[in-house]
């Protein structure tokens, strides 16, 4: 970028939630590298204020569980309190629960639903008065401007994968809400995509260990993947190995970007060549 050209995202706020580490804090980054104001939605405060101080654009932080009654309105709040606007929602935040189907308790598949399906539809409505307005004019093309909500899915919530029937029921919902939201919304102007991630290198699909773990609503629960499981990704993915938060957030940013103004309902697999391409 030249010194005369301005950011892709010059004046605009997005909200990013799971955004103070792995992939949502590549995309807070990124997003902000491209002028963009972010609030940074985490359930883990210190970690989130710590990621908005980091940014190139200001940044807010929230300290929110948003599987919790509340916290959806308490985000989409601090964006407007702050800024009076929303121009772009990444729903992003998410972890896995895994086990086999048949072993799997109805609370291991009920609050992956409620993370990775539920969570995005209530953060949504609560965003719907401030992205289901008149079209705004972009200043520098004169045209309108498209707001953009980008849901992150997964390659499993398409294909499946042994372990994680509930993860990938969870995925395939929020992949189901944004092609109904495409068409619902796109008369005003709004644009809602998916992302379907593959083997990226955070904190899911490191080595398991005792220190890799999450705490969500009082349970401990345990990351990552199995050594063989990791490296079977070079055999399986044409690419040869896992990708990392930064590629992962580059796919984000070309959804959010005015160079996908006339991308909508669509799903990008971002998977290495595992399985490829856009999907309608």
């Amino acid at each position: 970028m030249t010194a005369s050209e301005a950011p892709l995202l010059d004046g605009r706020v997005a909200i990013v939630t799971g955004a103070a580490r792995g992939i949502g804090r590549a995309v807070a980054e990124l997003l902000a590298e491209q002028g963009a104001s972010v609030v940074v939605a985490d359930l883990d405060l210190a970690l989130a204020e710590e990621c908005a101080r980091s940014l190139a654009t200001e940044g807010i932080a929230v300290g929110a569980d948003v599987t919790k009654q509340g916290s959806p309105e308490q985000i989409v709040e601090a964006a407007i309190d702050r800024h009076g606007r929303i121009d772009i929602l990444v729903n992003n935040a998410g972890y896995p629960f895994d086990a086999m189907v048949h072993k799997m308790s109805d609370e291991q598949f009920a609050s992956m639903l409620e993370i990775h399906a539920t969570a995005p539809f209530r953060i949504i409505r609560a965003a719907a008065p401030y992205l289901r307005t008149d079209p705004l004019r972009d200043s520098k093309t004169g045209g309108t401007q498209i707001r953009k909500i980008v849901n992150v899915a997964s390659i499993a919530g398409q294909m499946g994968a042994p372990g994680t029937g509930n993860y990938a029921a969870g995925k395939a919902a929020v992949v189901g809400l944004t092609k109904s939201l495409a068409k619902e919304w796109g008369r005003f102007s709004v644009a809602t995509n998916a992302v379907c991630f593959g083997p990226i290198d955070t904190r899911l699909s490191a080595l398991q260990s005792t220190n890799n773990i999450t705490r969500v609503g009082g349970r401990t629960i345990r990351l990552g993947v199995p050594a063989a499981q990791r490296e079977a990704i070079a055999e399986i993915v044409p690419l040869g190995r896992h990708g990392t938060p930064e590629e992962a957030a580059g796919a984000v940013l070309f959804l959010c970007a005015p160079w996908s103004d006339y991308v909508n309902g669509q799903v990008l697999n971002v998977t290495g060549g595992y399985c490829s391409g856009m999907q309608s």
